[in-house]
């Protein structure tokens, strides 16, 4: 295999986790420092005309300001690049406020992609990189760069189970000698959950909820197993019939049962993964268990209730919502390992 930046090179500047809700960005030697929604506002002189007016929590702040004014794009849709317009212009933002020591001028970025993605969807990440400043962008797997920051194991040749939910794909992966022996992606997390919310609400109670107050429902009330200790919230939405202002008391009952199809899905993805595994590393991962990491991972009882259901020890990750991160930033000062993993183009 080509050296990583050939041969003058070591190491790589900057890694980004492109992801369907956040965007995290690890530099070398300093560690996170971006950590906001992947989100853009941007205004409409004609149609095909967009202004970019704000970039990451900036545009959220705007948007929640004047909604009439301004609309919200988010680059990607279920962990791949759906408006390449918007990925550069996202990217460029954050590159250009990082503009600072010899290597910045023209960074090496390491980007993580959902498994099994397509070549078309690696060259679109790629050329929004290098649109957006990058000298070379070199693509990892998700679930790897997942469990590297969970500090599982992966250069052994013992099989480790890592479970990453996300806000648009979950992927569960079985890992070994630092490569995936097996993997099931969905295209399931936390934007699900919250549509699932909303259905559920205007279908049972006949209540209508923005996507903001979907997403706190889901934080603050969500369940994995809905009859065990029921928590409730008083959130305002509207009447579905009338549209009039209604305040409402939600249960957390009501948020298990608004999101159990979409964490079903994922226990069937653990079962479909454990099935393609080799057996030798199944037992490895009856004997050590799986690890929760992502946003998804925080679901109330969640680690429970895929313990009953799976049969395996189950523990999540230290601050979740960074395990991605971690294992990024770490990859940034072992050229070794990422030569390993890096994704074939």
């Amino acid at each position: 295999m080509t050296p990583l930046f050939g041969s003058d090179v070591k190491t790589a500047d900057i890694y980004v986790d492109l992801g369907t809700a956040n965007i995290l960005i690890a530099v070398r030697g300093q560690g996170l420092v971006v950590n906001e929604p992947a989100l853009i506002a941007y205004s409409e002189s004609r149609p095909g005309k967009k202004k970019v007016v704000a970039v990451g929590r900036e545009a959220q702040e705007k948007i929640q300001q004047s909604p009439g004014n301004l609309r919200a794009e988010r680059p990607l849709r279920e962990g791949v690049i759906a408006d390449f317009e918007t990925a550069e212009a996202l990217l460029k933002h954050f590159l250009q406020r990082l503009k600072h020591g010899p290597f910045m001028s023209r960074p090496r970025l390491v980007v993580s992609m959902p498994f099994g993605v397509t070549e078309v969807e690696k060259r679109a990440v790629v050329d929004a990189g290098k649109a957006a400043g990058a000298k070379e962008v070199v693509l990892i797997d998700e679930p790897m760069a997942a469990a590297i920051g969970a500090e599982l194991p992966i250069r052994d040749a013992k099989g480790s189970l890592i479970v990453d939910i996300g806000g648009g794909t979950t992927e569960v992966a079985v890992i070994a000698l630092a490569d995936i022996v097996a993997c099931t992606g969905v295209r399931i997390g936390g934007h699900a959950m919250d549509a699932g919310i909303q259905s559920y609400l205007r279908r049972q109670r006949n209540f209508l909820v923005t996507d903001r107050v979907a997403e706190r429902l889901k934080i603050e009330l969500g369940t994995a197993i809905p009859k065990k200790d029921i928590r409730t919230l008083e959130v305002d939405g509207r009447n579905a019939d009338s549209g009039a202002p209604v305040r409402m008391e939600i249960s957390s009952q009501d948020i298990g049962l608004a999101i159990d199809s979409c964490l079903s899905d994922i226990i069937r993805a653990i079962h479909d993964t454990l099935e393609k595994t080799p057996p030798e590393l199944v037992s490895d991962v009856i004997e050590e268990g799986l690890v929760l990491a992502g946003g998804g991972a925080l679901i109330r009882n969640l680690d429970l209730r895929i313990q009953n259901e799976v049969r395996l020890p189950v523990r999540i990750a230290h601050d979740p919502l960074l395990t991605i991160a971690r294992g990024g930033e770490k990859l940034l000062s072992d050229p070794d390992l990422l030569d390993k993993i890096q994704l074939e183009m």
